[in-house]
């Protein structure tokens, strides 16, 4: 097996390719791992989500990494990381154009909100909980892959 990096136009595609990944977030030192669904486009991966522990991790502490993989040909891999920076969308004024934005990304794919909008609680419990659209500004990615020999 061989491994090499992928340039920073390898890492693109595989990130405007793939929908899922890692999120992970910390605060006072401690990491938090999660699976999230996203959209690639303009140096940003848009997710929406219901509030929760990532959400206020996320809010203490902006800065954030994203792990995307995807299978190679036989035993072969490739894998970027992405460094950014938490950007929640509010829905407010002022923040119309690049929510409407996030939405327009996300909405090319089948059912974008269900990942996001699903969460283990009482329906009850989730009736007065906001959704929350947010952007990972991406500072800089890496990426590796695994080819046979």
């Amino acid at each position: 097996m061989q491994i090499r990096a992928l340039s920073t136009l390898g890492c693109t595609k595989l990130l405007t390719a793939n929908r899922a990944g890692r999120l992970a977030c910390a605060k006072d030192g401690r990491p938090y791992i999660v699976p999230f669904h996203y959209a690639h486009a303009d140096n940003h991966l848009y997710a929406f989500s219901m509030p929760g522990k990532k959400i206020d991790w996320m809010r203490d502490n902006p800065l954030v990494s994203v792990q995307v993989d995807a299978p190679g040909t036989g035993h072969g891999w490739k894998s970027v990381i992405v460094t950014g920076r938490y950007e929640e969308l509010p829905d407010r004024i002022g923040h119309e154009a690049q929510r409407d934005h996030a939405w327009f990304v996300l909405s090319k794919h089948f059912d974008w909100w269900e990942p996001g909008a699903l969460k283990p609680a009482a329906t009850s419990d989730l009736d007065h909980l906001p959704h929350v659209f947010f952007r990972v500004s991406i500072a800089e990615v890496s990426g590796r892959e695994a080819l046979e020999s």
